[in-house]
């Protein structure tokens, strides 16, 4: 049996496998947010731990014989979070989260100090990376900056809990800036622009090798043999794409979660940052990926669902009664709620309703946002499509996967067939499960498997061009708003 632990944003979820790749079951724990001022994010790592043992409880009770056969523990993670350790590895601050906004001047003052930024890292300076916010932490707390020994990823604080062991894996160190991503190991260059150093980061193995052993006090609380082996990991989207088998190049997917994330695999190393795109390292030797991200995505639909005070599947199926008559008639909706990444780069780009009526309905409303977060995707695509990378199909995962219509209407938007696969709302649990599977010894091709597809949604062009006017007032409205 294999455990694996994807500490998102919202939620710490785990998830069971057999050694033929079954999933025996899952659990998951839930997180807050704190935005303590406008543009910060930030959570407690206390946090994390208390709602990872909440969901080891769940699990091990579902499946107690299960869970007791569980050898090896593989780690997904939300990436980009600043984990601040003192000397004797106590959490100086709450962390620092990828959703963060603040540090803008920071990310400026990086790219004028690190000339080689884009050439080493692959990637612009973004208010949501580790390596500005550390320069933002050494200006506004300079008592925390001076007090800091370590430096860890979300997950990889998890694990320091799990085994005692500070270490990363490269797949998750490509979303800090202080990574020569080509080469795999830190950039001393990088690093010295932050006034940190090797000293300050923990060792690199790759996601799919030991990092270290459970710690034996913690096994016989969880009722565990004594070796049971933890993977490097990987960040939750690398993760996620080794849960569909997501493994070779051209192969991508689309994550629906909190954010919204066009991942495609490549075989080496192609930086394009220009486009605000992502260039990192795939959670396999010798296996890159080229990323672009939206900050808001699924969390836009409970943002409204919370706004009108309904639950997402009454307003999802009151827009499919009202379907032939939205589309139409819909305000155009920018899903910016926490400033947006690719292809903008803009921590204060906003979130708009343009174009409300007193004839607007509810449904009008939420047609607005899944349209709006489809559009941020093609976006996306774009944004990759002229960094040369080009894909004919997309498998779908994370929690909005779970709607026919949404991804009927993002594989429209694309033009672009969605596939959606059996479990895929498991996203980086079932990639961390496997990766624990792969650090005892397992081999990728038994473990990297497709996932059956459940669910094929081939692109309308009827509504392709039916949506592209849509599209083209959706880009617009953003250029014509940027900076007011």
């Amino acid at each position: 049996m294999y455990l694996g632990i994807d500490l998102g944003t919202s939620e710490v979820k785990l998830l069971l496998l057999d050694g033929r790749g079954a999933i025996v079951g899952t659990a998951g724990s839930t997180l807050t947010l704190q935005s303590p001022q406008p543009l910060w994010s930030e959570q407690h790592p206390a946090d994390w731990w208390t709602a990872t043992q909440a969901a080891v409880a769940q699990l091990r009770n579902a499946h107690p014989a299960e869970f007791a056969q569980v050898r090896g523990i593989g780690l997904s993670g939300q990436m980009h979070g600043a984990v601040l350790l003192g000397s004797d590895d106590t959490v100086l601050r709450p962390a620092i989260l990828w959703n963060d906004g603040r540090c803008h001047t920071e990310c400026a003052e990086l790219e004028a100090a690190a000339p080689a930024l884009h050439d080493i890292a692959g990637n612009l300076a973004m208010p949501g990376f580790t390596a500005p916010k550390l320069l933002w932490v050494s200006r506004h707390e300079p008592d925390v900056f001076a007090r800091v020994a370590s430096v860890l990823l979300p997950k990889d604080w998890l694990r320091l809990q799990l085994t005692g062991e500070k270490v990363s894996d490269p797949s998750d160190a490509a979303g800090t800036l202080w990574l020569d991503v080509a080469r795999r190991d830190w950039s001393d260059e990088l690093l010295a622009a932050t006034g940190l150093t090797r000293a300050h980061m923990p060792r690199l193995v790759e996601a799919s090798e030991p990092s270290g052993v459970l710690r034996p006090e913690l096994a016989a609380a969880w009722g565990l043999g004594a070796e049971v082996i933890v993977a490097g990991g990987a960040g939750d989207n690398a993760a996620s794409a080794i849960g569909i088998g997501a493994t070779q190049p051209g192969n991508g997917f689309i994550s629906l979660g909190t954010s919204g994330v066009l991942f495609v695999v490549n075989d080496r190393y192609r930086p394009n940052p220009a486009s605000a795109v992502h260039a990192f390292c795939h959670a396999l030797p010798a296996r890159w990926h080229q990323m672009s991200v939206m900050l808001s995505a699924a969390s836009c639909l409970r943002w409204f669902c919370n706004l009108v005070g309904l639950h997402e599947s009454t307003l999802l199926a009151e827009l499919a009664r009202n379907d032939s008559a939205v589309t139409d008639a819909a305000p155009i909706f920018l899903p910016y709620l926490a400033g947006e990444r690719t292809p903008h780069n803009d921590p204060f780009a906003p979130g708009v309703f343009h174009g409300l009526k007193s004839r607007t309905t509810r449904a009008d409303c939420t047609y607005a946002v899944l349209e709006g977060v489809a559009f941020g995707l093609a976006d996306g695509l774009a944004a990759l499509r002229a960094a040369g990378t080009q894909v004919r199909q997309l498998s779908l995962v994370g929690g909005g996967s779970r709607s026919p219509y949404w991804a009927q209407l993002i594989a429209d938007a694309l033009d672009v067939e969605i596939v959606v696969h059996a479990g895929s709302e498991a996203g980086g649990a079932l990639g961390a499960a496997r990766l624990g599977w792969l650090a005892t010894g397992g081999q990728v091709a038994d473990v990297c498997t497709r996932p059956a597809i459940s669910a094929r949604f081939a692109p309308s062009s009827t509504r392709h061009a039916r949506l592209a006017p849509r599209l083209a007032r959706f880009r617009d409205l953003y250029q014509r708003l940027k900076g007011a």
